[in-house]
């Protein structure tokens, strides 16, 4: 690669991918049958001071970024691809269930690509913060509060234009398809626990509704690259903790038992 050199900053997109199939022919490489994929079996990841990889899939950083930025790089893009997904634009009110890491990435991808209005949904309060605290328009605690009420007030009565669920449950997606208007799009991005969920079929086809799904992402790390280096998205401002790397266990460990309090951490090679 003619413009890569010894020192630069790179942001590594995690996913090998054949090249030779269907998806990767037609540019949707992301739905690779062949792909081999950092962090996910039988790669358990990359948590070493260095690492060969293809050129192609390093994107160089500006001077400006930090490597803590490229690093969040990949997360960001799930974003992106969730927001493109569901066709944002300017002028739209949307909203996002869930505030872990991607669903909070979700609402700056969505904020970034010119959605006028964001409201994030949860129960935890913390996170809620957090949300807002990051860009959001409003928050929805729906623990404390009726969620549809809420909703029919900040949309007076026309429902929201855009709905990312990140939570991955029923009880999400099935507010998700209660609160967008009609004709308007459903991004399913949250994993459920058993894979299956029941939904209001009725109600969805009463709606014209669209269901667009999020697997990674395709195409997208230049963008999420500028969005941050043009301070669309404050990307060091997802990390809650971080960790020196000889406690990658203790990071993994806290960030599987403390998820009320840890959005995102990071491991930091040197000091």
């Amino acid at each position: 690669m003619k413009n890569l050199k010894v020192g630069d900053k790179v942001a590594l997109e995690p996913g090998k991918t054949c090249g030779h199939c269907e998806f990767c022919k037609t540019g949707r490489y992301n739905l690779c049958p062949d792909v081999v994929f950092f962090a996910t079996p039988p790669i358990e990841g990359v948590f070493q001071e260095y690492v060969a990889y293809e050129a192609d899939l390093c994107f160089k950083l500006p001077e400006k970024m930090s490597t803590m930025e490229g690093a969040l790089i990949e997360p960001l893009a799930v974003g992106f691809h969730a927001a493109i997904q569901g066709k944002a634009y300017l002028g739209q009110t949307a909203v996002v269930f869930g505030t872990g890491c991607i669903g909070l990435l979700s609402m700056m991808a969505l904020k970034a690509q010119g959605v006028t209005d964001v409201y994030v949904v949860d129960i935890m309060k913390k996170c809620l913060d957090k949300a807002m605290e990051l860009g959001a328009t409003g928050v929805i605690n729906s623990r404390e509060q009726d969620i549809y009420e809420v909703s029919k007030n900040i949309t007076g009565g026309r429902g929201f234009d855009i709905a990312i669920e990140c939570a991955g449950t029923e009880i999400t997606t099935r507010q998700a398809v209660d609160v967008i208007k009609k004709v308007s799009n459903l991004v399913l991005v949250g994993y459920s626990k058993s894979g299956e969920m029941n939904l209001p079929v009725s109600k969805i086809l009463d709606k014209e509704l669209t269901i667009k799904t999020v697997f990674r992402y395709r195409h997208i790390y230049p963008l999420a690259i500028k969005a941050v280096a043009d301070g669309k998205v404050n990307l060091k401002g997802i990390v809650t903790n971080e960790f020196d790397f000889d406690h990658v266990q203790e990071a993994m460990d806290q960030s599987v038992t403390d998820k009320g309090n840890i959005v995102k951490s990071v491991i930091r090679i040197s000091k």
